[in-house]
């Protein structure tokens, strides 16, 4: 979806621009529009607009762009890592890889080059949009608006066909071939004045001297909003979705915002729908393959994520208090539906975060109940929900009961859960060593997971192992981009080990070679930077 100029409300007085405001003005000399548009015949014969992609932009180099965009986004409090939300749409976002590369939509070199990352952004506002290098942002509005998975993975269809066919590199191209180096210090710039606290300053930054760029580019954009909502579509129906998925969208778009947009439309105020790009979405429907409809635990599961993204969407104390109902269940939260499901997950979290803790019970058991018969997926959310709001309490004990019964067993979610639980004090040394054990297996088989590495790095410290806690913390750095931080960490770690005599403990020699890997790997960024390198 199209990133918007608006700046939003954040955090009291202080306004902060929603990242969409700032990526659309930094993106505004390689502009991309890339928003859910008219879909054409997924049939078509139409000519990729990838096949001639860009010589200017090589796929290394548009990851590395990628990589320092994302460097600065994962530095804002605004991103997001929660293993519930993000693990559903991992769930999404894998099968329509899947389907791209079956359809040969991904080049060799876009699959050995580019991250092809979906993420979070805690924002309300009804938006999505894709990076170079492979990265697709979601806001927390957008899982919250929509009523079925099918709905949400119609969106992220269109927003990978927007990389697989490399509009990022062909905007590029026509914006006169401006360098990686420029485009990205510009983006460094402006996330930079987006932390102003002067909010006049920020937006004079976003909006200045971008107007005549954006319309130099609006014909160029339509045509490639036609090839991702067409190239969108055919992935969409290939990984298995619903093909009605689009039309849907677009028609729980259309009514929410005649009802009141207030700001949170980004896309529908940059593409406005029109009847035309209805119906043809419509008209489509009878291309895509017939399927039985999806199982009935999907429907329940997409309710539960929706219920904790709006609970976690909008911090603002009123919000929450609405959302939590002040413990007078409602005649629709009183139903036997998912979207009574999703009213109590949201409010069982919004009190969690109140510290209401009777209407949080209240809401919990409520969600129990409307879970437990849709099977494991669907009880396994309530189940940290309610872990997590014991750990809120103070309810360690209890905590560990409820982790104990099975259902988190395996999931990122419940590893997290247990990290935290390890590392409060008091807890048995023996969890806290099975903890660190479950931790390592998994950062072994996931390395760029930096959430994990900072629960290792806390559970380290926990078990009085400041070395271990260093290297975790270097390797949460270096996952998140940031060579420098990670390389500084590794040092002090060095420092340390020469100190103590522990020159030649594992952990040591471990820390040695990470170090001479990760400094390699910033010098020859760093070289790539000063030379503004394209190849």
């Amino acid at each position: 979806m199209t990133v918007s100029c608006s700046v939003a409300r954040r955090r009291g007085a202080r306004r902060w621009p929603v990242w969409g405001a700032v990526l659309s003005a930094a993106l505004a000399v390689v502009p991309l529009s890339l928003g859910l548009s008219s879909v054409v015949q997924a049939q078509s014969t139409l000519p990729a607009l990838g096949d001639a992609a860009a010589a200017d932009l090589t796929v290394g180099a548009e990851r590395r762009l990628g990589d320092r965009i994302m460097r600065e986004i994962r530095r804002d409090p605004d991103w997001l890592d929660d293993p519930l939300l993000q693990d559903y749409l991992n769930s999404l976002w894998q099968p329509l890889l899947t389907a791209a590369r079956a359809r040969g939509d991904l080049s060799d070199d876009q699959q050995t080059h580019f991250a092809l990352q979906a993420f979070l952004v805690r924002d309300r506002s009804i938006n999505a949009f894709a990076l170079p290098g492979g990265y697709v942002g979601v806001h927390l509005g957008l899982i919250a608006l929509t009523s079925s998975r099918d709905e949400l993975a119609a969106v992220l269809a269109h927003e990978l066909s927007h990389i697989t066919q490399r509009h990022i590199a062909r905007n590029m191209a026509s914006s006169r071939r401006q360098s990686m180096l420029s485009v990205a210090s510009m983006i460094v710039g402006i996330l930079a004045a987006s932390r102003s606290q002067n909010a006049d300053v920020a937006n004079a930054v976003i909006v200045g001297g971008q107007a005549a760029a954006v319309q130099g580019q609006l014909n160029f954009s339509r045509d490639m909003e036609r090839e991702a909502d067409r190239v969108g579509f055919g992935v969409l129906d290939t990984a298995g979705y619903a093909p009605d998925g689009m039309a849907s969208m677009f028609d729980q778009m259309q009514f929410a915002s005649r009802l009141n947009d207030s700001g949170q439309f980004p896309y529908l105020r940059t593409h406005p729908l029109t009847s035309e790009r209805i119906a043809e979405a419509r008209g489509r429907l009878g291309t895509g393959a017939d399927r039985k409809a999806a199982a009935a635990s999907t429907q329940w599961l997409h309710a539960a994520m929706q219920g904790r993204a709006r609970a976690w969407m909008d911090g603002r104390t009123q919000t929450l208090a609405r959302l939590s109902g002040g413990g007078v269940p409602s005649a629709a939260a009183a139903a036997q539906t998912p979207q009574a499901l999703a009213t109590a997950c949201a409010a069982a979290v919004a009190a969690t975060r109140l510290k209401d803790w009777r209407v949080a019970d209240a809401a919990l058991a409520r969600a129990r109940a409307l879970a437990t018969p849709q099977g494991e997926a669907v009880l396994r959310v309530v189940q940290v929900l309610q872990v997590e709001s014991l750990l809120e309490r103070g309810q360690a004990v209890e905590a560990a009961r409820v982790l104990s019964i099975g259902v988190l067993d395996g999931s990122r979610a419940g590893l997290l859960l247990g990290a935290r639980l390890a590392t409060l004090p008091g807890s048995e040394a023996a969890l806290v060593s099975r903890t660190r054990e479950e931790l390592q297996t998994w950062v072994a088989l996931h390395a760029d997971d930096a959430g994990a590495w900072l629960a290792l790095a806390q559970v380290n410290e926990r078990l009085g192992a400041p070395l271990a806690a260093l290297r975790a913390h270097a390797e949460a750095r270096f996952a998140q981009g940031d060579l420098s931080g990670a390389v500084d960490r590794l040092r002090a770690g060095q420092r340390q080990a020469r100190s103590s005599g522990a020159v030649e403990s594992m952990e040591s020699v471990i820390i040695e070679s990470r170090l001479k890997v990760i400094e390699q790997q910033r010098r020859i960024e760093m070289e790539q930077e000063r030379n503004g390198s394209q190849n």
